[in-house]
């Protein structure tokens, strides 16, 4: 969320950073929004100035045996009772219309963020390997799962629908070896802390990380009207929500491997064979608390995490940055980590590391104290995938694929797979 304090000392840069998502002016409007809140909140500080200053006149009134003025003294304090009641709901409502707008505008891009609509104008900023070649027509991964008979999209259609997936055997293995791979790697050498989240939370949970209300249909809702988590940014980035931490407790840096659960709005034709975009899925998700002098640096930190998934994996992938048309609602600068497909041919997203600021600790109410500071400060939070464990499945199997349609298990998966280093076609 904003600071409408910002938006009326910068009334401009804000309505700029605006025009940079390909939106329209805002600021004036909220501005007088604001206005409305502080004419009902000084009205209501005059009202009980003047309930203040009747109550005094009572009691001279009284001790002057003057019953008539007294009385009509307390008459106009039992109407300021009512006027201020009624001003009370006016403000509460004021307040709630200024939140409701704030919160349904996106965080605003940083300066070094590229302009642009959509993805065709993010920038590569590195790659890293090569892609491999093959001496045969590399397949997709549905099609060798299938043919190993691992792989059953038929029978998960006929327990939930589309979008899901049945694996089996090896493959299930080499999904659930993946996960431990990563999750370890990030605990033992990034230095995050692992967390076991739950995967049902609270309105006030996705409204924190800024999931509601703008992308409601986007998540499932239960019958007592909890979430599905999307992500475990929401859980583990909610730890600190209503919390003042001291700043020798930062950074805070956590890790969860969790199902997650989309309702994928609006993808309807897109990635409708495999994997790649599914109802539920399992994904390592990184998070960091830290001040604002070190979030830039942390964002570094945490892509530099998330690459090293795919570095031991040895999977050819590029970095690119997301321009202002193309990131989340709740990030000042993304970056994107593509992973080739060798099948597919083609790039594909399996990681975004996104730095927001104090767009969700204001959210959140997520503070902290600097040292030899009296008033607590927004802490800034940042969030990324350290991976997607199904698209890093999909990317195993496509990239170490061989021509008898057999899977190699990657040297990095080996102490995860019991032994197994090649998955071939079972029964």
């Amino acid at each position: 969320m904003h600071d409408i304090r910002f938006i009326r000392e910068n009334p401009q840069a804000f309505d700029d950073g605006l025009a940079r998502r390909g939106l329209p002016a805002q600021a004036e409007a909220l501005i007088a929004l604001d206005e409305k809140r502080r004419s009902v909140i000084t009205g209501l500080q005059a009202a009980q100035e003047r309930r203040n200053a009747l109550s005094r006149e009572i009691g001279e009134a009284k001790k002057a045996k003057d019953e008539a003025r007294a009385e009509a003294l307390m008459a106009e304090v039992a109407a300021l009772k009512e006027a201020m009641q009624a001003g009370e709901t006016a403000e509460r409502a004021a307040i709630a219309e200024l939140d409701a707008a704030l919160a349904a505008i996106p965080n605003l891009p940083k300066a070094d963020v590229p302009d642009g609509p959509d993805e065709s104008a993010n920038v590569e900023r590195h790659r890293h390997g090569d892609k491999r070649a093959y001496a045969f027509q590399p397949k997709e991964h549905f099609d060798l799962g299938e043919a190993l008979g691992q792989m059953d999209f038929e029978a998960a259609a006929k327990l939930s629908g589309a979008r899901f997936v049945v694996l089996k055997g090896q493959l299930a293995r080499l999904e659930r070896a993946i996960g431990q791979f990563m999750i370890d790697l990030h605990t033992g050498e990034h230095g995050y802390t692992e967390v076991s989240p739950p995967l049902l939370v609270r309105d006030e949970a996705v409204y924190g990380v800024g999931q509601l209300p703008k992308f409601e249909e986007d998540l499932f809702r239960t019958t007592d009207d909890r979430w599905l988590i999307s992500t475990a940014e929401v859980p583990l980035t909610n730890l600190v929500r209503e919390s003042i931490l001291s700043e020798e407790e930062l950074p805070k840096r956590f890790t969860a491997l969790t199902p997650c659960f989309r309702s994928e709005a609006g993808s309807a034709g897109r990635d409708t064979r495999g994997m790649l975009r599914q109802h539920q899925f399992s994904k390592v998700e990184l998070v960091s608390i830290t001040t604002p002098e070190a979030s830039a640096e942390e964002h570094e930190r945490m892509l530099a995490a998330a690459e090293a998934v795919l570095k031991k994996l040895d999977l050819h992938y590029r970095v690119v940055t997301l321009c202002t048309g193309d990131m989340g609602f709740a990030s000042q600068k993304t970056y994107d980590i593509e992973v080739w497909l060798p099948g597919q041919g083609a790039y594909r997203e399996i990681s975004s590391c996104s730095v927001c600021g104090d767009f969700q600790a204001r959210r959140m109410r997520a503070r902290y104290r600097p040292k030899d500071v009296k008033e607590p400060r927004f802490v800034h939070t940042l969030n990324g995938s350290g991976t997607a464990v199904g698209r890093a499945l999909i990317a195993v199997m496509e990239t170490w694929q061989n021509e008898d349609g057999s899977i190699t298990v990657p040297p990095a998966l080996a102490g995860y797979m019991g032994g197994i280093t090649r998955i071939g076609k079972t029964g």
